[in-house]
């Protein structure tokens, strides 16, 4: 095998495709990538088993077809402290050396036949998405997926796939991220029974490869697994095991106060109250009265704060304690205009931020 990149290319599919490169020792030659060049194309592969990913490189001139296993972490590394604008790559079953304008390094390699293979998208039945709808999707929702939870298949995102709808959840118990858009069904494909959870790591990997807001996004599940296939990546995931929780019951049935805001002067308050908690006393009281909201916090050793901001509400007057990481964690991935309502029942009861049909966001409180 026998290639030229414009390294900068190559150096930023190679730090996509790594994120898929397995973390733990399940096999050493994957901690390697694997590459296909062909005469009209050039394709990274990486894998851990469970996340799988076909990335096509561009800006390459191919003088040899062949394939090729480069080392992971030294081949990063020479792309990043290289200086030339382009590089070469040849390899033969031994070695691989990727030579510049003024260096050459040289690595010993292994078999390309026993890197183990990422499928390619070949699926009849899918729905499909715009990739700027979809990379919103993700931000507004990855963040409220579990990092651990034994009882239920919470560390990832549950995508609901139905007739011309999109719908992805998470949660980790505490809060709850919901959020919906159109997408077009192709072949009668639906998750309808099923419950497919995509892990966090994957959706990261999925969202790092949304560019171009314009393209379109193919997700085809199946009962196991999930496929992906962006205009230049193809993504494969396992999915998580176990039993998704009836999120819907966490919603409230009833609501006794509504309280338009606006994400970004909220997010501001809510920024600056959070200073004066600490380890002992996370919470920050929101004391909603007509026309105004008071944020108050006090820590044992750091102090206290107050902060008050004006709100059209001419609702009862309603306390409630929640953990301002869980309201900033949600409203620094909207825009600072977005306009949400605040749903209470009572100072014990969840609450429910909304934006528009499309995204709901629901907050256990603190006692």
């Amino acid at each position: 095998m026998k290639a030229s990149y414009h390294r900068e290319g190559l150096l930023g599919a190679f730090q996509l495709a790594s994120a898929a490169i397995a973390a733990r020792d399940v096999k050493p030659i994957l901690r390697n990538l694997k590459v296909i060049t062909e005469p009209d194309r050039c394709t990274l592969m990486a894998t851990d088993l469970e996340l799988g990913i076909r990335l096509e490189v561009r800006g390459v001139s191919v003088a040899e077809p062949g394939e090729a296993i480069l080392p992971g972490a030294r081949t990063l590394s020479i792309l990043r402290e290289s200086t030339d604008d382009e590089l070469s790559l040849e390899a033969d079953a031994n070695r691989v050396l990727v030579r510049g304008g003024q260096n050459e390094f040289e690595m010993p390699t292994e078999d390309p036949d026993h890197f183990p293979d990422v499928p390619a998208f070949a699926e009849e039945k899918y729905h499909e998405l715009a990739a700027g709808t979809l990379r919103e999707m993700i931000r507004r929702t990855i963040f409220a997926a579990a990092t651990e939870n034994p009882r239920y298949a919470v560390t990832g995102v549950l995508w609901e796939l139905e007739s011309g709808q999109a719908r992805l959840v998470a949660t980790d118990g505490r809060r709850l991220a919901v959020t919906q858009h159109t997408a077009t069904n192709q072949g009668e494909h639906s998750t309808h029974g099923q419950t497919p959870v995509v892990p966090t790591k994957a959706m990261q990997l999925l969202e790092r490869n949304l560019h171009d807001e314009n393209e379109m996004v193919k997700v085809s599940f199946r009962p196991n697994e999930v496929l992906i296939k962006t205009e230049r990546a193809m993504i494969y995931s396992r999915l998580v095991e176990g039993r998704y929780p009836a999120y819907r019951e966490v919603f409230p049935k009833k609501q006794t106060a509504r309280v338009p805001l606006t994400a970004g002067p909220f997010y501001t308050a809510v920024r600056q109250s959070a200073i004066m908690t600490d380890d002992e006393s996370k919470k920050v009281t929101f004391s909603f009265a007509k026309k105004k909201l008071t944020l108050q916090a006090r820590g044992s050793e750091s102090g206290r704060a107050k902060i008050e901001m004006a709100i059209d509400y001419d609702g009862k007057g309603l306390e409630i304690n929640f953990d301002p990481r869980y309201l900033t964690d949600m409203l620094r991935v909207l825009e600072p205009d977005t306009a949400l309502a605040l749903e209470l029942v009572d100072g014990n009861s969840p609450a429910l931020f909304k934006s528009g049909d499309d995204y709901s966001y629901v907050v256990m409180p603190l006692s």
